[in-house]
């Protein structure tokens, strides 16, 4: 590493962790005063509180890091526009794209960082905080009643009276095995089902087994204090998929959703391949913010600064705002799963491009031309 991208990288660094600390600090100090009387009254001891508030930190670092990031990159660049040391560079010859270059693989860094936390971790930090507050307030966690599954690939269907969401055991279970022409085959009826993860079997308990002919008669009868079974293709996710909101499945669980649920209705399915497009694209949001950041953070002169951070921010925030109004747009079937999730990237990467081939080009952007003629005519 060259002593001018460690030079940058430190400058960006320090005030990049001072802004994700800064950021953390006051989601903390918040949450607590709002949570610490129950914590009181529920005598929740600290290692529980800290191992409740270390679930739902990469949820918030999912929401700060794009934010810390383009602060980051507008103080640091902007200070050194200030001191000159943007325009020394380029007088010894470097390229702007060359200078901004460390701070695109700092970019590239927390692209990884969120997708990492994107993955499987953010999306369960709200299931793990209701589950946390029910414990904490000794309240029973809430039971699922009358679930009903069918699998269509292999003709069979679920009756289930009740589970807990998550759980692998499933009370009074009943599970009927079609043949072809939908003519019930065998039928189980058992007080519980038990998934075992580890051999991919379950194991039914005081079960009933009941065989019929394609007439619909009794063939054959059997009960057995426990039965396992291994050739079903069910897990506990997929029996309780129908209960599951898009939002809090990981990318794993979310393809598994959708493999396994492909004959549902388009409208359904909507919300499942919006996020699951959605995970994907909201890393890349880090990338495209340096896009946009760089260019406008730098200056060639004490003037327009003021207005290039503003320029920042407002692009920042309304690609924020269309991200959430594309996101609802794909979760109600208006656009395309993939439309919905990688528009709002495609389209501010393109803006921050063009400022950048700008910037590269010693031109201002058209809007910070007409800024500062607003102010020769306002003089």
């Amino acid at each position: 590493m060259k002593l001018l991208d460690r030079y940058v990288i430190r400058n960006f660094l320090l005030i990049y962790f001072y802004c994700i600390a800064g950021f953390i600090s006051i989601w903390l100090i918040f949450d607590v005063s709002d949570n610490i009387s129950t914590f009181i009254d529920e005598h929740v001891g600290l290692l529980l509180v800290i191992r409740y508030y270390a679930t739902q930190v990469p949820q918030v670092l999912i929401i700060l890091l794009p934010v810390s990031l383009l602060l980051s990159l507008l103080f640091a660049l902007g200070r050194m526009s200030r001191a000159n040391e943007i325009v020394s560079m380029l007088t010894a010859g470097v390229s702007l794209p060359r200078v901004l270059l460390p701070l695109i693989g700092m970019g590239l860094l927390t692209v990884a960082a969120s997708m990492a936390l994107n993955y499987s971790l953010a999306p369960h930090s709200e299931l793990a905080r209701k589950t946390f507050i029910d414990e904490a307030q000794s309240r029973p966690s809430r039971q699922i009643q009358g679930q009903i599954f069918r699998n269509r690939t292999d003709s069979r269907t679920w009756f289930i009276q009740n589970f807990l969401p998550r759980s692998s055991t499933f009370n009074n279970v009943q599970v009927l095995q079609q043949d072809a022409n939908d003519n019930i085959v065998t039928n189980y009826v058992a007080t519980r089902a038990l998934y075992r993860p580890e051999t991919k079997a379950w194991d039914l308990e005081n079960v009933k087994v009941v065989h019929y002919d394609p007439a619909g008669n009794i063939v054959d009868e059997q009960i057995y204090p426990s039965l396992e079974i291994e050739h079903w293709s069910e897990t506990p996710f997929r029996l309780g998929s129908a209960n599951e909101r898009a939002e809090f499945l990981s990318l794993p669980e979310l393809r598994e959703y959708l493999r396994y649920n492909s004959d549902f209705p388009a409208t359904l399915l909507a919300p499942f391949r919006t996020h699951l497009q959605y995970r994907l694209a909201l890393p890349l949001t880090c990338l495209v913010v340096v896009c946009i950041a760089a260019p406008l953070g730098i200056g060639y002169s004490r003037r327009g600064v003021l207005s290039s951070v503003a320029a920042a921010v407002i692009l920042v925030f309304t690609m924020n705002f269309l991200v959430h109004l594309f996101l609802a747009l794909g979760e109600g079937a208006r656009v395309p799963a993939w439309i919905a999730a990688w528009t709002p990237n495609i389209l501010f990467t393109a803006i921050g491009l063009y400022l950048l081939y700008l910037r590269a080009s010693n031109r201002e952007p058209p809007s910070f031309r007409l800024f500062t003629a607003r102010r020769i005519v306002a003089r």
